[in-house]
């Protein structure tokens, strides 16, 4: 395995890993305990989970993967501070969008060469990236690796102590 392989296989363990444990988190999760705040004034779990849908299905489009699939979603989970209003889908619906698009991301990548992960990303320009190569598939995949923990700490917050 040459180094490039090895860090690729890195990041994408800790993607894999981090998304596991954010779609486990959510699983099993009443609808009583999507409402739950993750901090008083603060984001339900229900707004976090929609978050990462749109996110993750905007990565989709942004990483050339395929079509977004959710895009209706974005005026309530990314567009808009989660105001505790009735949000366009439920819960299990969430749930079932997040491994959908998660799957997606996860079959495209693990197709992809170390220098599909180096070509540049479609919200830069040509000649952008041409200045800025780090503007790439793989700095898109750490950034979203971090967003989700981030996001995975949140939902900590609500688990009850001992």
């Amino acid at each position: 395995m040459t180094a490039e392989e090895q860090l690729i296989d890195g990041a994408l363990r800790t993607w894999k890993s981090s998304i596991e444990r954010f779609e486990r988190a959510f699983s099993n999760l009443s609808d009583d305990q999507l409402e739950m705040r993750v901090a008083p004034g603060r984001n339900r779990l229900l707004y976090v989970l929609g978050h990462i849908v749109v996110v993750h299905d905007r990565m989709l489009e942004l990483l050339d993967v395929g079509p977004r699939r959710h895009p209706e979603l974005d005026a309530f989970f990314l567009l808009s501070p989660d105001e505790g209003g009735q949000a366009p889908v439920s819960g299990l619906k969430l749930n079932e969008m997040l491994l959908d698009v998660d799957a997606a991301l996860s079959n495209a990548f693990s197709a992809w060469a170390p220098t599909d992960w180096l070509s540049k990303h479609t919200a830069v320009s040509a000649e952008d990236f041409a200045k800025e190569p780090q503007r790439n598939r793989f700095s898109v995949l750490l950034s979203r690796t971090v967003h989700v923990q981030f996001h995975l700490g949140q939902v900590v917050l609500t688990e009850p102590r001992s």
